[in-house]
């Protein structure tokens, strides 16, 4: 479809809102243009463009209309075909009444040859055959179905169980295929949709066509279709009761054409309407059931044309919704009529730029001088507001430095009115240089000419201000002899900021050292302390156990058991605390020691460190994993300090577990980083208790469980941040656990 055209009238274009209105000498400038020509021009491209675009809209039309008048003709024969095929159906059936006309009940043989004579499947590949259903009370059921097995057709089972007044069992169905086998005895009756058909057609005496429904055929074959029931009734002698009470009396049931409505349509439809888009819908009864819709993706573009058709086919309402393609491929000459009107828009905008050539060559040189006039005059118009209306002071200088022009910040700054600066030098204004201990603070810039200083300035029966100030030349003359342009502004408050804030951070730089002094020496007195203690505890222990194990060698007849029993365990806890005090020792030289940076192996360390604990278990069977090339920078006996507390403590508590399984290695980690990694499968701990693993003398199991003092990984926490390094643990209690620690350099060696 053809969108409506938009214009933009120039002059309808509002204004910028802070856009000085030109100057009355502009205006009377901008008459003496030579509009007429423009105008021409303008007129020349719009009639040119109007004659275009209606040929253009009424070749269009008609091409549309022609496409659409054969559009609805192909939608009148698709649906002419589809009644006539129909019809076939109609006809087929009758043919099955016809012989029960001639045999009062045909037999399945008879059947089976009426239906091969009429080679169905070949002339209607949509039918699955040709049926018979009997219209059976209750009180004849048992009848029946002994006929048919002293008929030698074998037991007659009516589905689905249940009694019911009237039954209408499927008796005969050709060809005989092994889905047609299946569904005889089938009680179509009893099936609503079904029902409803075959009551109508009872009723009437007429073809009757079933709704939507699902053929049972399907199950057997595995296929979801759409399928529909042609039915007729059967009554004795083959006629219609011309009585309306008596049909029913005389019914001996329905023949029946069942068939998938996929399949006939794409058998109906001839090759001239395969690329026909079109639903159907079944509105019988107040209903909306679409029964078909044309397969395959649906094109993108909207359909260029839409159709609806209604009409009724066997007691049934049809409503056909047909689409055509969309508007390239149901009007194939719309490209040509597109190239048809961008060619005449080209024409037109030929002609319009001739004319246009022609009428801005006249006026160029006039335009040109007028857009000089007002550049220049907004550039002085701007240059003037920028001076009257900025907050810093400006003022401008000739080449000896006297104030031509000065704005009403600088008089405030100075406090002189604009009147008295006039004609004062500019550095009259200032205190002597020698004397100015902000004079030194210039900036200057050799290409553009641009210098900065900060001076005092005197004001006029005040105090003397700080300013900074900006000098700039100024090219050429503006009105007069001017050459130079100053910047003042008022910097005093900021200066006194700024030394406020200097002497804040002198004061908390003195007293962040003093702080740190005295933290760095309160940190060696609780060094010292703890090695003095630690030194001064020996002796009274030593002698503890010394004079324990005496008692017991001499005197341990005259004790009894008890007593004997309170003698090992104070020999025990002495020897229990000269363990604590040596490993508080040993955490103590980790802060103490100076750290000596090298590349360190730690690959080869892990090795060492795991030799040394299959030598100390020779019976255990631990699998241990050891990433090859891991290395660091950092002082060498301390890592290795660090990683025999990891992994000895991996082996310590996987010695439950088998197989026992430790890994050393690198990961990544979510932020994009690498860390370090000692993982095992061994007893664990609860995840909630953490944070105590890192506190020395805090255990999460029993010394009788696992030996040990609870330092270790005390010190490897100090060791990795002595390093600069972060550790974290994760684990589980009776699934194992996994220290990460990060160190400087880490990584893969080269």
């Amino acid at each position: 479809m053809l969108r409506p055209m938009t214009t933009t009238d120039p002059a309808a274009r509002a204004a910028p809102p802070n856009e000085p209105d030109p100057a009355p000498d502009f205006a009377d400038v901008s008459g003496l243009l030579p509009r007429r020509g423009y105008v021409l021009a303008f007129i020349v491209f719009i009639v040119a463009l109007v004659l275009v675009f209606t040929a253009w809209r009424v070749a269009r039309d008609r091409e549309q209309r022609s496409a659409q008048v054969e559009f609805i003709g192909r939608t009148a024969q698709v649906t002419e075909l589809l009644q006539q095929r129909l019809v076939n159906f109609e006809l087929v059936a009758r043919g099955g009444v016809s012989l029960f006309a001639s045999v009062q009940r045909p037999t399945a043989a008879q059947w089976k040859a009426y239906v091969e004579g009429m080679n169905l499947q070949r002339r209607f590949p949509s039918t699955l055959g040709l049926g018979f259903t009997g219209y059976v009370p209750q009180r004849l059921l048992v009848q029946l179905q002994n006929e048919w097995r002293d008929a030698g057709y074998g037991l007659l089972t009516v589905r689905p169980f249940g009694q019911r007044e009237v039954y209408g069992p499927i008796l005969y169905l050709e060809p005989r295929t092994a889905a047609n086998v299946e569904v005889i005895g089938y009680d179509m009756f009893s099936e609503p949709v079904r029902h409803a058909a075959m009551e109508a057609a009872l009723e009437s005496g007429q073809a009757r066509l079933s709704g939507k429904i699902d053929l049972l055929q399907d199950k057997h074959d595995g296929l979801r279709s759409t399928g529909l029931l042609l039915v007729l009734p059967v009554y004795l002698g083959g006629g219609r009761p011309l009585s309306p009470s008596l049909r029913r009396a005389e019914m001996q049931g329905w023949v029946y054409v069942p068939f998938r409505l996929q399949t006939f349509v794409d058998t109906s439809l001839a090759e001239g309407h395969k690329d026909l888009r079109f639903r159907i819908f079944d509105e019988s009864g107040g209903g909306n059931a679409l029964l078909f819709e044309t397969p395959g993706v649906k094109p993108r573009q909207p359909a260029a044309f839409l159709h609806k058709t209604t009409f009724e086919v066997y007691g049934r309402t049809w409503r056909i919704e047909y689409e055509s393609a969309p508007i390239e491929q149901a009007v194939p000459r719309m490209e040509g009529l597109r190239n048809m009107f961008a060619l005449g828009i080209f024409t037109a905008l030929l002609l319009y730029g001739i004319a246009l050539v022609l009428a801005h060559t006249e006026s160029r040189a006039r335009q040109i001088a007028m857009r000089m006039t007002e550049d220049f005059r907004r550039s002085e118009a701007r240059f003037r507001s920028a001076m009257q209306y900025s907050a810093i002071g400006k003022a401008l200088l000739d080449s000896e430095g006297r104030i031509v022009d000065a704005n009403p910040a600088l008089a405030a700054i100075v406090g002189l009115s604009r009147a008295q600066l006039l004609d004062q030098r500019f550095d009259g204004l200032l205190e002597d240089e020698e004397t100015d201990a902000h004079a030194q603070n210039e900036e200057r810039n050799e290409e553009d000419g641009v210098h900065r200083a900060t001076r005092r300035l005197r004001r006029q029966h005040g105090v003397a201000r700080q300013v900074q100030l900006t000098y700039s030349p100024v090219p050429g003359k503006v009105g007069q002899d001017i050459t130079g342009l100053v910047q003042v502004e008022d910097v005093t408050e900021r200066l006194r900021a700024e030394a406020r804030v200097h002497a804040l951070n002198r004061t908390l730089e003195a007293r962040v050292a003093l702080r740190t002094r005295e933290l760095s020496q309160a940190n060696q007195e609780l060094e010292a302390f703890a090695y003095s203690v630690s030194h001064d505890l020996r002796a009274p222990l030593r002698a503890i156990d010394g004079f324990s194990r005496i008692l017991g060698e001499k005197y341990a007849d005259r004790l009894d058991e008890s007593g004997r029993g309170y003698l090992a365990r104070v020999r025990k806890a002495a020897s229990r605390m000269g363990d604590l005090i040596d490993a508080l020792l040993k955490m103590s030289r980790l802060t103490r020691s100076e750290l000596k940076h090298e590349n360190v192996d730690l690959s080869r360390i892990a090795g060492e460190v795991v030799e040394e604990l299959r030598v100390g278990e020779p019976q255990r069977a631990v699998e241990v994993r050891i990433a090859p090339g891991l290395q660091v920078v950092g002082d060498a006996s301390l890592l290795r300090n660090l990683l025999g507390n990891l992994l000895g403590n991996a082996w310590k508590f996987t010695r439950d577990r088998d197989p026992a399984t430790i890994e050393f290695g690198l990961a990544d980690t979510p932020g994009g980083g690498r860390e370090f990694f000692v993982r095992d499968n061994g007893t664990g701990f609860p995840q909630a208790y953490v944070d105590k693993l890192f506190r020395p003398f805090q255990r999460l199991h029993s010394v009788e469980d696992f030996a040990g003092h609870g330092i270790g990984l005390a010190s490897v926490k100090r060791i990795v941040e002595r390093h600069g390094g972060t550790i974290r643990a994760e684990g589980s209690e009776g699934e194992g656990a996994a220290f990460y620690f990060t160190l400087p350099g880490g990584g893969h060696g080269g």
